[in-house]
């Protein structure tokens, strides 16, 4: 790793796409060997939070490309990372600010990639990058301050996240235990974020199991709740986890509450498929509908794969996506087991969706009082 770049002295370097495309810009952030990073790359509508977004371990095997054109400009600090350090491969912006100004900034987000070791490309045209991205699809890529053809090699070889387990890269190793409150949530990590961990500890004294855990382990713990936590890569590469999940399902007693990849794995324990979006669902302002009330929520989220429709076995659809009719929400018809594609957790926003905590609360205490 280096020490900060400046404006002045920023190598000029290259993104090139796994069709060839080529994007100028000049490379930021970290070093790497050899030069040349690899990833999916993928764009993020947010307008702010990009420390939120880039510290999400759903990123992992991506390169994030902001649409947003100024990214960095108030800075990072410690309180608003989702996780102890960034799993994505790479960050691209049109334009990073140098000099943050907020009374919150701590470090530069330049000085935060560095010290994460995560490399990254200013000055590239992320309009065109965005609209071949939302054309073509999302695609492996490869970046940094190599000669282009050596990159076009890189990113033809690259690979995608299909059929990759990355949560085995994110989850925690052990086992931790978090929040004061009256219930009892057994929370699986397959990448989840601090702010769901928060939301959480509101609610419940919060134990994060590796997403290894067998369901009889979890069970045995007697808890009011489990939760099936976001994370990154292709539902259908993680049949293990599945099989754990359709135990606990099949339990029929705890109330299962699942996010984004926990909504996807809860699916297709309940008998559903999955497929990926052509450039996924990356952003801060995607409106949902809820079904049940005809209420429009503005939703952040971050997803590349989605629930298949028609393939939903005694299941309830609760939310649909109004931009391209994805499945957002599901709940069971049998047992007490929901889940929604988005991020009612989010930071910094929005939050219209935070209800659905409660909605969890109130199924863990009606299902506690049909068992008294």
């Amino acid at each position: 790793m280096t020490a900060r770049r400046t404006s002045q002295r920023r190598p000029e370097a290259h993104l090139v796409l796994a069709d060839g495309s080529v994007f100028e810009g000049e490379a930021i952030g970290a070093d790497v060997p050899g030069g040349v990073t690899t990833g999916e790359a993928v764009f993020n509508t947010v307008l702010s939070g990009y420390q939120e977004v880039i510290t999400d371990p759903s990123y992992a095997g991506q390169v994030i490309a902001f649409t947003y054109p100024h990214i960095g400009n108030y800075g990072t600090n410690a309180v608003d990372d989702e996780a102890p350090r960034p799993h994505c491969d790479g960050v691209i912006v049109r334009d990073l600010a140098d000099r943050p100004s907020s009374w919150r900034s701590e470090e530069s987000l330049e000085d935060f990639l560095v010290r994460h070791g995560i490399p990254g490309l200013t000055g590239v045209d992320t309009r065109r990058l965005t609209r071949h991205l939302r054309d073509h699809g999302s695609m492996p890529c490869a970046f940094g301050p190599g000669d282009p053809e050596q990159l076009k090699e890189a990113a033809h070889s690259a690979a995608s996240t299909d059929g990759c387990d990355l949560v085995s890269r994110v989850t925690t190793p052990v086992e931790v235990t978090r929040g004061n409150g009256p219930y009892r949530v057994v929370a699986y990590d397959f990448g989840i974020k601090e702010a769901m961990v928060r939301q959480l500890g509101e609610l419940a004294t919060v134990t994060i199991v590796p997403a290894t855990t067998p369901a009889e382990s979890v069970l045995d713990r007697a808890p009011d709740g489990i939760f099936l936590s976001n994370g990154p890569g292709d539902p259908a590469a993680l049949d293990h986890i599945v099989a754990e999940i359709r135990h606990l399902v099949d339990n029929a007693s705890v109330p299962i509450f699942g996010i984004c990849l926990g909504h996807q794995l809860l699916a297709t324990a309940l008998g559903a498929t999955t497929y990926k979006l052509p450039f996924g669902h990356h952003g801060g302002n995607h409106p949902v509908r809820r079904i049940s009330t005809g209420r429009v929520e503005i939703t952040s989220q971050n997803h590349n794969y989605a629930v298949a429709e028609g393939s939903l076995l005694s299941t309830e659809i609760t939310h649909i996506n109004l931009n391209d009719g994805v499945i957002e929400g599901l709940a069971s018809t049998e047992v007490p087991a929901f889940s929604v594609q988005y991020h009612p957790e989010a930071g910094p926003g929005p939050h219209d969706a935070r209800y659905l905590f409660d909605e969890f609360r109130l199924l863990m205490d009606k299902t506690a009082r049909k068992g008294n």
